[in-house]
């Protein structure tokens, strides 16, 4: 299922306010609609114009299901005839369609309020049937644990209180001036599809994004320590809204995280802990934590569904869409797993600000690679705009990542499992053969980051690519010289070129013993080859700082 359906433009969508009866809605949404000189509508007072009698007489002749219907044709209605401000009644969102035609159309707020503020609020209103059955605190109350875990799936949610209305209308303005749709990036498969959503503010908002999707509201989690730490209460806290369980399941930081070991233990607790085939896993962190959570996936009750919440700028751009998953052995990286899609992908760019400049760095390079396989306006892009990117400026970086996975998701949507021999999705393995050899070499200790690796590897599939006659001269310094100025390596830190071969020779890509590697006619022009002479390969190494 994909979330990729029509929608409209931001500056063309109208303003829906949800919640309880007596959050203000109606006050709220009069005086909304006058401050930005839009039309305002009352779902219910439409209702009843329509029906020719009161809310309360239509509940009486005809009964909550006539009414919730007739207010759903109103309100779709009301929807299609342009931008308007509309105060809906306190059931309306909990239809699926109406949510739906509210969703496609506009940019619905949640005026969340307090019980005792509603009661006060409600009190001696004869006009609400549902509140003249009983208690008005309970009915409340009871109302609210159904209702709220729907009204959270709300594009915004603004807390209400005793504050006059104008108080509360101004925040609410504030945030819908404020309030931006993530950027959508639709991977489309042969028999199915997933988006990818890229913006500010995801992970908080990561249980309304995911509860449409998913088979049941129950999920586990999988992350690591530093993560766990920095951002796991802004996801539970985002599931606990809607209404999603969930149980953590926390791994040590680091590549020793993708051993078999790792893997076993943690399918071992996710099957003690009753996990069944409808119950989600949740990937948050890094590479790492994505690889790993996704192969337990991938094997646990033969599949179980899976989102991905990258928590690094190389995971967002990279690791995290494609479906690939799996585990290191002591032959190498990655040897172990299988192709298996997440049903969602949320990049959330603002938890990047919690990385150090060198993994921001790392990720970069991933960025990199996407202009140097196929697009030499982007390469010259990242060129302008590499560093401001890496400053943290934001435009730039969901600019570049959205670029990114937009190029992944076509080769992805392409050559899902890597099938194509030739400029399929083996072209994302360019510099990656290289990359694998030195993590390899350097015992995966953190002395060389993933990204890191691959920028080395980029400067020396170019390098080798010049070699072999097959890119301009030119090209292996000029890349050099800008991976080195945004902080990353780009030469071998003296390792044994005897041993990078070896390493080379068990990576999965190869065939019938032959070197398989991604090389350049150019910037922007990569192509694969499975004919490059060992001793060519040798003399880059060599060239680039083995011994």
């Amino acid at each position: 299922m994909s979330l990729n359906s029509q929608t409209a433009p931001a500056a063309e969508r109208s303003i829906v306010l949800v919640g309880l009866m007596g959050a203000g809605k109606t006050a709220i949404g009069k005086r909304l609609a006058a401050l930005l000189g839009l039309p305002f509508y009352d779902a219910d007072e439409e209702i009843e114009r329509a029906a020719g009698m009161t809310i309360a007489e239509i509940f009486k002749t005809h009964g909550e299901a006539a009414f919730r219907a007739g207010e759903k044709r109103v309100i779709q209605r009301l929807l299609s005839n342009g931008r308007i401000v509309l105060a809906t009644g306190g059931g309306a969102f909990m239809d699926p369609e109406t949510r739906e035609a509210i969703r496609v159309r506009a940019t619905s707020v949640w005026l969340r309020c307090p019980i005792p503020v509603l009661v006060q609020r409600t009190a001696g209103r004869t006009h609400r049937p549902l509140l003249n059955t009983g208690n008005p605190a309970e009915i409340l109350e009871k109302l609210s644990a159904v209702r709220s875990p729907v009204y959270a799936l709300a594009d915004i949610i603004v807390d209400g209180s005793e504050d006059p209305p104008h108080v509360t209308t101004a925040n609410v303005a504030s945030a819908i001036e404020t309030y931006s749709s993530p950027r959508r990036v639709e991977v489309q498969l042969s028999h199915s599809s997933y988006d990818v959503l890229i913006g500010g503010g995801l992970l908080a908002r990561a249980g309304a994004l995911m509860a449409p999707l998913l088979p049941q509201s129950r999920c586990f989690i999988v992350t690591d320590e530093h993560v766990a730490e920095l951002h796991l209460h802004t996801l539970t806290a985002s599931l606990d809204e809607v209404g999603i369980a969930h149980q953590s399941f926390v791994v040590p930081p680091g590549e020793a995280s993708k051993s078999f070991a790792a893997w076993q233990k943690l399918i071992e607790d996710l099957l003690a802990a009753r996990i069944d085939r409808k119950t989600t896993i949740i990937a948050l962190g890094g590479g790492v934590v994505g690889d790993l959570a996704g192969f337990a996936a991938a094997s646990a009750m033969r599949g179980v569904p899976f989102v991905q919440i990258p928590t690094t700028l190389l995971a967002q751009v990279d690791s995290s869409v494609g479906g690939k998953t799996g585990i290191n052995s002591v032959h190498g990286k990655n040897l172990i797993g299988a192709f298996y899609q997440p049903l969602l992908v949320l990049a959330d760019t603002g938890v990047l600000d919690t990385l150090s400049p060198r993994e921001r760095a790392a990720g970069y390079a991933e960025i990199v690679k996407t202009g140097l396989i196929s697009d030499a306006g982007f390469y010259n892009w990242c060129e302008a705009h590499g560093q401001a990117l890496l400053q943290n400026d934001k435009d730039a970086l969901a600019q570049a990542i959205e670029h990114a996975v937009r190029f992944k998701a076509r080769v992805v949507g392409d050559d899902e499992r890597e099938t194509k021999p030739n400029d399929g999705r083996a072209l994302l393995n360019l510099g990656h053969t290289f990359a694998h050899a030195l993590e390899a070499e350097t015992g995966y200790d953190g002395r060389l980051l993933h990204g890191e690796a691959v920028a080395t590897g980029l400067v020396l599939a170019a390098h080798l690519s010049a070699a072999l006659g097959l890119a301009p001269q030119e090209d292996p310094p000029r890349i050099a010289q800008h991976l080195s100025e945004t902080g990353l390596p780009v030469r071998i830190q003296a390792l044994p070129a005897d041993k990078l071969l070896a390493h080379m020779k068990l990576d999965k890509k190869n065939r019938g013993g032959k070197l398989h590697f991604v090389l350049q006619r150019g910037i922007g022009r990569a192509f694969t080859s499975g004919d490059v002479p060992e001793d060519a390969v040798r003399a880059t190494l060599l060239a680039n700082g083995a011994v």
